[in-house]
């Protein structure tokens, strides 16, 4: 697999400007200059939604969690019995959530024959 830096919108753009400007063309050097207003905005524009406010107060339930728990390891079946906030909620739901702890190295991913313990990153 290379290493091939997608090609964005804002690339494009920004590239349309320097073509336009070297042929004196000063409207899609505005058109451009425009587009490229409009990603901004939009990009500064995300909120998060309910269920994304949620999801984060349940990751801090579970660092929480694992922080006091620091020296054991345990398993998302485990979590979703000893912490009380993931009662109800999918097994399916929970590994989404401790995955992206993973991912940002807030909780460390240890595996044992085939099965998945987690515990606070140090």
């Amino acid at each position: 697999m290379s290493n091939v830096k997608k090609v964005t919108k804002r690339d494009n753009f920004e590239e349309v400007i320097k073509i336009a400007t070297e042929l004196g063309r000063t409207d899609l050097v505005e058109f451009a200059q425009h587009e490229i207003e409009l990603l901004d905005k939009k990009a500064n524009s995300k909120v998060a939604t309910k269920t994304q406010k949620e999801n984060e107060g349940l990751k801090e339930n579970i660092l929480e969690f694992l922080r006091d728990n620091s020296n054991e390891m345990f398993t998302i079946t485990q979590l979703q019995e000893k912490v009380a906030e993931l009662e109800g909620l999918s097994n399916q739901k929970v590994s989404a959530l401790v995955a992206q702890m993973v991912k940002t190295e807030e909780v460390k991913r240890i595996t044992d024959k085939k099965k998945s313990y987690f515990q606070i990153a140090e």
